[in-house]
C-alpha cells in the first residue's frame, strides 16, 4: 500500500501543479476548480493509503525482494454461469437511451433492471446452489 499511497501524493503533487498553471493561463473557474477538487481528492486517497500501510503487514509489492509469486492467492469467488449482467446490461442501455429518446424508456427498462439485481442478489438461493 505504500507505493499506491506514494503515487496518489505525487499524482496530488502534479494536480496541484496544473491546477495552478490553468487557473493562471486561462482564467476559467470551472476547470480550475475542477482540478483543485481532483487536488483534494487524491490528497484524501494517499494520506488514507499511507496512514492504511503503517498499520497493516508489509504486502508483496512493497518489499523489493518478492516475487510475483508470493502475491498469489485465491483473488475471490466469480460466477461461471450468470445470466444477471446481460439483463443489467440492456436495462442500463434502455435507461440511458430513455435520456436521448424520451423518458416512456424507462417503463420498459426499470423492470429489467429490477429483474437482473433480483436475479443477481438472489442467484445462489434457488436451485442446485441454495445450499452454497
Amino acid at each position: 500500500m505504500k507505493v499506491q499511497g506514494k503515487m496518489f501524493l505525487w499524482l496530488a503533487v502534479f494536480i496541484l501543479i496544473m491546477g495552478i498553471v490553468y487557473g493562471v493561463w486561462s482564467k476559467e473557474p470551472a476547470g480550475t476548480t475542477a482540478l483543485f477538487m481532483g487536488f483534494g481528492l487524491s490528497i484524501m486517497i494517499g494520506y488514507y493509503l499511507a496512514f492504511t500501510a503503517r498499520r497493516v503487514d508489509q504486502l508483496a509489492q512493497d518489499n523489493k525482494e518478492a516475487d510475483v509469486a508470493d502475491e498469489a492467492g485465491e483473488v475471490g469467488f466469480f460466477s461461471p454461469h450468470s445470466w444477471q449482467p446481460l439483463s443489467l446490461g440492456v436495462g442500463g442501455a434502455l435507461a440511458f437511451m430513455g435520456v436521448v429518446f424520451g423518458w416512456w424508456l424507462l417503463y420498459f427498462s426499470a423492470p429489467l433492471i429490477m429483474l437482473g439485481l433480483w436475479g443477481w442478489v438472489f442467484e445462489y438461493y434457488h436451485g442446485e446452489n441454495r445450499t452454497q
